[in-house]
């Protein structure tokens, strides 16, 4: 198995996806990463493959991860067109894709590289991860390119608003399979030893409530309405405390820092109670030190990871009505309208309704496990993979004229 990235950075789809990879590998497939880019700046953040959470623990597993080596927004490097690919980078592509007998592409934008005549053929099934095609520059003329060349043979949609955003947009429904996101449940679980730790080094209280946001610095993720709402709450709840995880969620952040200036005006004594720890790799003790898992995104999302991360830890999820939220959240949270004030109530009653809702979390629990996703796209790799060993019918040679039959005596 071959999975080809854009790039290593900050991201719930290359978390899940490298979650998958390791998953797959643990079940007897041999698998390589091919990373298009090797460093990227992105949400104000540099952010290198050698360096991102994803990388290590692919690589501390022994699954080999190589690089084309392009940049991307690297301030004094030349811009390189996306479209087009150097000989020794089509090589090297080539060497990798020829040792795999499936391709994963995770999302469509490396389709633009897999579509590169001269490589090797191989079926590829893309992994989509977002609920609006339309809203990703070339990549959906890629994808259908590859469709219509064969050399994509199948879709993973990560939500059921994803399969339904994608056969809008023209991709055939047969190639459309859904495989909801799942979680390590060893992982994320309610931990109250890890809840009391994480707020002790945070400052704050056993008692007080915490609203965790999860979240790149990105304008499908409405920062703006978060903040917002997290004024409105924080004035509410005197001993309430903000957690923001992310790319680019830090103090020094030029646009998050003009976010809160904006949110909170003249109220900086709020500010003391809203944290900004920016990109986590104990994401698990962040969700267990929390009572309410906050989305506030505007479109784009399709099966938040935060939503189920946070919620198998034990936080409550309130969430905008954007991709799959509505499903996730149903039974176990609330969902609310783009209104700061309202997002700011529904906090509140959430942390009220955590311990009454915490068995009905705990039911939960098998309908979003990792092992029921990785044996679904163990599945679906055999079959595209049984489906490609199949020997094609001979095409059938011209019958030969039957001889003429002798003259009669």
């Amino acid at each position: 198995m071959l999975s080809v990235y854009d790039g290593f950075f900050s991201g719930g789809a290359r978390i899940l996806h490298s979650d998958v990879v390791l998953g797959l590998r643990e079940g007897g497939q041999h698998h390589r990463v091919l990373s298009v880019h090797g460093e990227v700046l992105r949400e104000a953040t540099r952010q290198t493959m050698r360096d991102d959470a994803c990388y290590r623990s692919l690589t501390a597993a022994g699954v080999e991860v190589t690089s084309l080596g392009r940049t991307f927004g690297l301030s004094g490097v030349p811009a390189v067109d996306p479209g087009v690919f150097s000989g020794p980078e089509l090589a090297e592509t080539a060497r990798a894709m020829a040792g795999a007998d499936v391709v994963l592409s995770l999302k469509e934008q490396p389709l633009g590289l897999l579509n590169q005549g001269g490589l090797p053929r191989r079926p590829v099934i893309v992994c989509l991860h977002r609920s609006d095609p339309e809203n990703q520059g070339g990549a959906l003329a890629e994808l259908k390119a590859a469709i219509a060349d064969g050399t994509v043979v199948a879709c993973v949609c990560c939500a059921e608003s994803t399969r339904e955003a994608y056969r809008a947009a023209g991709i055939p429904a047969e190639l459309l399979h859904v495989i909801p996101n799942g979680v390590d449940l060893l992982r994320f679980r309610p931990d109250p030893a890890r809840r009391l730790r994480t707020r002790d080094a945070l400052g704050i209280p056993e008692t007080a409530p915490v609203v965790v946001f999860a979240a790149r610095y990105d304008a499908m993720k409405n920062v703006p309405l978060f903040l917002r709402a997290a004024h409105a709450w924080l004035r509410r709840e005197p001993a309430g405390h903000v957690l923001m995880c992310g790319a680019g969620m830090t103090g020094d952040q030029p646009g998050l820092a003009a976010d809160i200036r904006e949110a909170f005006g003249d109220d900086t004594r709020l500010t003391e109670r809203l944290h900004a720890l920016g990109v986590r790799r104990d994401m698990e003790t962040v969700y267990a030190a929390s009572d309410v898992v906050a989305l506030t995104s505007s479109w784009g999302e399709a099966a938040p990871l935060c939503l189920i991360e946070g919620m198998m830890c034990g936080a409550v999820p309130v969430a905008t009505d954007v991709g799959d939220s509505a499903l996730i959240v149903s039974g176990h949270g609330h969902l609310t309208p783009p209104d700061p004030d309202v997002i700011a109530r529904a906090w509140t009653e959430a942390v009220a309704a955590r311990t009454d809702l915490a068995p009905v979390l705990a039911r939960s629990r098998e309908r979003f496990s990792r092992t029921r996703m990785i044996a679904s796209y163990a599945d679906l790799i055999d079959r595209v993979h049984a489906q490609a060993m199949r020997p094609t019918a001979p095409e059938r040679e011209p019958a030969l004229p039957e001889p003429p039959l002798p003259d009669p005596l």
